[in-house]
């Protein structure tokens, strides 16, 4: 099992990040949360992780800082959440020792991609994974979609949606879900944005398409069959 630190002080993201990878993760990851810089320093003292999720603007020590301490002793992968995207704090960040960027706001479900392929590359491994219902295959470990045996290719907004939708399947989400978990909790405008996507990935999958319902008033569900 893959431990992972998020290290954010905003209790909102903490949880909709904590939601997303406790529940795509597979029983293969395991996230632990700190809500400042110094309980993150507490568990990086006590812990050994794969990976460090790190926000850079928080009261006390702040992600740079506990960047430069988690170097002090450990080259463990580091992603940083941040909403500063001026390039002197990206090549500061670069400089101290992280190995990536996630600007705010982001979307989750590229966030747990990414995570996946930084843990690939740390670890020699893949969280490989194939999704698979009725004649539509999706390979999580190249972005691949096949509809009977045919590739599909899709844009990656209608990607996200297929692979949140047929990992979702017999739930309803709401619009509002489908937003935060694809967009990003911070997006700004309106939810019929996930109704234009979904009108072109149910086109693009031609007959599977069918299996993305509308629920009226409430949202969307995938069924199986």
């Amino acid at each position: 099992m893959y431990q992972i630190l998020l290290v954010e002080d905003d209790s909102g993201i903490r949880e909709i990040i904590s939601d997303y990878f406790n529940e795509k993760g597979g029983g293969q990851i395991k996230l632990h949360t700190a809500k400042d810089g110094y309980e993150g320093l507490h568990f990086i003292q006590r812990m050994e992780f794969d990976l460090v999720l790190l926000d850079i603007m928080m009261p006390g020590m702040d992600g740079f800082s506990l960047c430069q301490e988690i170097r002090r002793k450990s080259v463990v992968p580091i992603i940083f959440l941040t909403a500063r995207n001026q390039e002197e704090d990206l090549l500061y960040g670069y400089k101290i020792g992280c190995d990536d960027y996630m600007i705010k706001p982001f979307s989750v479900a590229e966030l747990f991609v990414k995570v996946q392929a930084m843990l690939r590359r740390a670890k020699g491994e893949l969280l490989k994974k194939v999704l698979r219902t009725g004649k539509i295959e999706v390979h999580t470990d190249c972005f691949q979609v096949f509809v009977d045996k045919e590739e599909v290719k899709l844009a990656p907004k209608e990607y996200e949606l297929l692979r949140f939708f047929m990992e979702s399947q017999g739930r309803v989400l709401s619009r509002n879900t489908l937003l935060d978990s694809i967009w990003g909790y911070d997006y700004v405008g309106s939810d019929r944005v996930v109704d234009n996507h979904i009108k072109k990935l149910r086109k693009a999958l031609g007959t599977e398409g069918k299996r993305i319902k509308t629920v009226i008033t409430q949202g969307y569900r995938w069924e199986e069959e």
